[in-house]
């Protein structure tokens, strides 16, 4: 997957190891970042916001701990949809992108077309937000599958950067 909607900038061993580091650690302080790859803060400070104006940051969040917060359950939903082609799947992703209890999309190979990540109240609004979508005759959705979650023994901590290889090499 590339990521050509701004600038390219050469991401030589200082930015991917800004890159690194801040993709876990999205609050880390200007100084101590700079610290982290030996640059003054003013030079880290333009690197850091030459990578955000070429769109290497997609986004920044904060992960929270829901379960000290707010009831809720968390389930995976597979959809297979009757028809894969381009017009039935444009259709289907706007549906979802419309609901926010639908927090990931991600397409697939193999024999399920979607699967998303979903929040929702209780397993009654889970059910009904299920129904509601599957029911939609007009996003062509054959088969419905909802895995809820039981437990999280790991939880996602960003990506491993540090095994991938880099585009630049």
């Amino acid at each position: 997957m590339t990521n050509d909607r701004r600038n390219n900038i050469k991401l030589d061993a200082i930015n991917r190891k800004i890159l690194m580091i801040t993709h876990k650690r999205s609050n880390i302080p200007n100084q101590e970042l700079a610290d982290l790859v030996g640059l003054s803060n003013s030079a880290c400070f333009q690197r850091v916001r030459a990578l955000k104006d070429a769109g290497y940051f997609m986004s920044f969040s904060t992960d929270l701990d829901l379960d000290r917060m707010v009831e809720h359950v968390l389930a995976y939903v597979e959809f297979t949809l009757e028809k894969n082609g381009v017009n039935e799947r444009k259709k289907f992703e706007a549906a979802i992108e419309e609901i926010p209890e639908f927090m990931d999309c991600l397409r697939l190979s193999g024999d399920t077309d979607y699967v998303s990540f979903t929040c929702c109240s209780d397993t009654s609004a889970l059910n009904d937000l299920v129904d509601k979508i599957s029911g939609d005759e007009s996003l062509g959705i054959r088969r419905v599958v909802t895995r809820i979650v039981l437990e999280r023994p790991k939880w996602y901590l960003g990506y491993p950067l540090e095994r991938l290889k880099w585009i630049d090499d």
